[in-house]
């Protein structure tokens, strides 16, 4: 028989893990604590260094489904969404906080797998995570997982302008860093169970490096965005609204990958609305586009980077988009749950 100081492991997470006592102290130090080389105590608050000025944060949660796909899985997800929001703010992401809702009787294999592809992403793309919460309901109480993250960034001053878009100005080029739609195609592919002759993978990437890169020229960077849910449509609009500015989207130059136009020609998708987890869009003056997307192509994230249009005079806060077979159109703000739960 056991001894009282034994703790009992189980290949799943059990309803005792979420109790606060030995259990939940042995799920924490050995599936989450040293997998993210959180040294010294356990306490309620990690304690940070930050150089003095403005910091960015930001928070994210994820409840994709599935939890596992080409190119990722929940927790690669949350580590590179969050890094991306900082990085596109014009932060150098530092510090990263990971929650995660458990549902009693997910595997401890499937939780290990997860909690190491958020460690890897971490490494790669330079940021720690330094502090987090777990909570385990009951079976039915939530869809196996779900994970919050939140993000601390030391903001670089000459970069303050980039979110809010206040230097953008006519002439300036539309560019992105390779093809739209990837990660939403991959998901919906691996709800139904499709496959295509050009495997497709999920674009999902930490993108803070190649901005780095890029920002070495701040005053040419006039607006950073990831493309998330709504896509390069959403951002492109809410841009619009932001600055009151026109801008022409040449739809012959989006770079969209093949699988991905053709099962948005059978299924009446438009690959501008579609959610991408590793692309942004940038706005740059338009006498270093053409060095900038240059740049971006030494980057392993920024291959496939082009320029796709510009901002323009005349239907101020309207976005219009350059049909590739003839004739314009209006690119709108996208309506409605295209695909659920794809982050």
């Amino acid at each position: 028989m056991p001894g009282l100081n034994t703790v009992i492991m189980s290949e799943k997470v059990t309803l005792s893990h979420g109790s606060g006592g030995r259990q939940a102290n042995a799920l924490i130090r050995d599936h989450f604590a040293a997998r993210f080389d959180m040294k010294g105590p356990m306490t309620d608050s990690a304690l940070l260094s930050v150089n003095s000025g403005m910091i960015a944060f930001t928070t994210d949660s994820y409840v994709i489904d599935p939890l596992f796909f080409p190119g990722g899985n929940i927790g690669k997800l949350a580590v590179c969404g969050t890094v991306n929001d900082l990085a596109v703010s014009g932060a150098e992401p530092k510090y990263l906080s990971a929650a995660f809702i458990i549902e009693e009787g997910f595997r401890f294999d499937e939780l290990d797998a997860i909690v190491a592809s958020m460690a890897d992403e971490a490494v790669a793309a330079g940021v720690s995570i330094v502090t987090g919460d777990t909570k385990v309901v009951e079976k039915g109480q939530c869809d196996r997982l779900f994970i919050n993250t939140a993000g601390v960034g030391v903001m670089r001053e000459e970069l303050v302008h980039i979110s809010s878009g206040s230097t953008v100005r006519e002439g300036d080029r539309l560019i992105i860093n390779g093809p739209p739609g990837d990660h939403a195609v991959t998901i919906l592919a691996s709800r139904r169970g499709l496959s295509f002759d050009t495997p497709l993978m999920s674009d999902c990437a930490s993108l803070n490096r190649l901005i780095r890169k890029v920002t070495d020229r701040p005053r040419a960077i006039h607006f950073m965005r990831d493309l998330t849910r709504g896509g390069l449509a959403a951002v492109l609009n809410e841009l619009a609204a932001m600055t009151g500015c026109g801008m022409t989207v040449d739809e012959a130059s989006v770079p969209v990958a093949e699988p991905v136009r053709g099962l948005c020609e059978i299924l009446g998708f438009d690959p501008l609305t579609l959610a991408s987890e590793g692309r942004v869009l940038i706005v740059a003056a338009a006498d270093e586009a053409d060095a900038i997307v240059e740049l971006m192509r030494t980057d392993p994230q920024g291959k496939g980077a082009a320029i796709i249009g510009e901002i323009t005079a005349g239907k101020e806060g309207r976005v219009i988009l350059d049909s590739a077979t003839g004739g314009r159109r209006f690119l709108d703000m996208p309506s409605g749950q295209l695909l659920p739960r794809i982050c």
